[in-house]
């Protein structure tokens, strides 16, 4: 599963340690596009925010119930200057529902 594929949910899991709840999206794309690239990530974003919102993620992780829940975008490639910029004004609208956002970069190695 990758970015790319906007309308999956690509990982869910449990932090061992925090006990949050952690849906990650998978982000291997370069930035050499980055209006399309940003547009890939909003859709990704909007489809892991209604997962969220409507529920669905105790459908698919009943451990979900009351537990924190952060949505990680771990990159493969530095988010250029378009690409921050949208995750600036993506963050706060993100976690004004309570979700919180984490951003990764994965440079070197597997990627998966």
């Amino acid at each position: 599963m990758s970015i790319e594929q906007t309308s999956l949910v690509d990982i869910i899991s449990l932090d061992r340690m925090t006990g949050d709840v952690v849906l990650t999206i998978t982000d291997h794309l370069d930035w050499s596009n980055s209006v399309a690239h940003q547009l890939l990530l909003q859709a990704k974003l909007n489809r892991y925010m209604a997962f969220v919102e409507s529920g669905e993620i105790l459908q698919s992780c009943p451990k979900a119930t009351d537990r924190p829940i952060v949505l990680a975008v771990v990159f493969r490639f530095m988010p250029d200057e378009g690409g921050r910029a949208f995750l600036a004004r993506a963050k706060p609208i993100i976690e004004s529902t309570g979700v919180r956002l984490r951003e990764e970069i994965r440079t070197g190695g597997s990627f998966n």
